[in-house]
């Protein structure tokens, strides 16, 4: 917090003259302390109790100028602000707190990531699930062609006592084929549809 004035150009002139001025009845104490303030060096100090005893001198006396007019030129001196060294225990109090508080919202941003969850839904065990899905698409495809096939075979195999002829065979066995893969074609879409409906 300032406490004092680094006088200026202008009071360094003003205060010679009212020192110098032999009629001036300037208290002792008063005189001698602006007489300090000049002998000083640049920058030169005043205080302000210095500078409220001249202000009572000058209304008191009624010189034609005022304090402030003496310090126009001057500016408040702001000493420099020594920090105490921080306590060791506080700094590593502090850092305890700070270590525990970004644990704390390391915590609250990860609650709701599960590793196990991560590991289930890994590439691999996706990987997995993908490889038995189509393994099983695989196998109805498999089994429908082989159904297919089946019925063709026997209808063929089975129309010998009734055609002689090899075109009605065949055209039979195709007819028996064709109904038997529909009806494979109409359960394997309501399984389908069971385990969609699953889901």
């Amino acid at each position: 917090m300032a406490s004092a004035f680094v006088v200026g150009e202008k009071f360094r002139i003003k205060v010679k003259e009212l020192l110098e001025n032999t009629d001036s009845s300037l208290p002792l104490a008063l005189r001698k302390e602006l007489e300090e303030v000049l002998e000083k060096p640049e920058p030169a100090i005043l205080s302000f109790s210095t500078a409220r005893k001249m202000k009572t001198y000058l209304r008191d006396r009624g010189h034609p100028f005022y304090l402030h007019e003496l310090l126009e030129d001057s500016w408040l001196h702001l000493p420099e602000v020594i920090k105490p060294p921080r306590n060791p225990e506080l700094v590593a109090r502090l850092e305890k707190i700070k270590a525990k508080l970004a644990n704390e919202e390391y915590n609250r941003i990860t609650r709701n990531v599960n590793t196990q969850d991560i590991n289930r839904t890994g590439t691999l065990s996706d990987f997995g699930r993908q490889v038995r899905s189509v393994k099983a698409v695989v196998v109805t495809i498999f089994n429908f062609l082989v159904t297919i096939i089946a019925a063709f075979a026997c209808s063929y195999m089975g129309s010998q006592y009734l055609f002689t002829e090899t075109t009605a065979r065949v055209i039979s066995a195709m007819i028996a084929a064709s109904v038997v893969g529909l009806a494979e074609l109409y359960v394997l879409v309501r399984t389908m549809e069971g385990e969609l409906g699953e889901l």
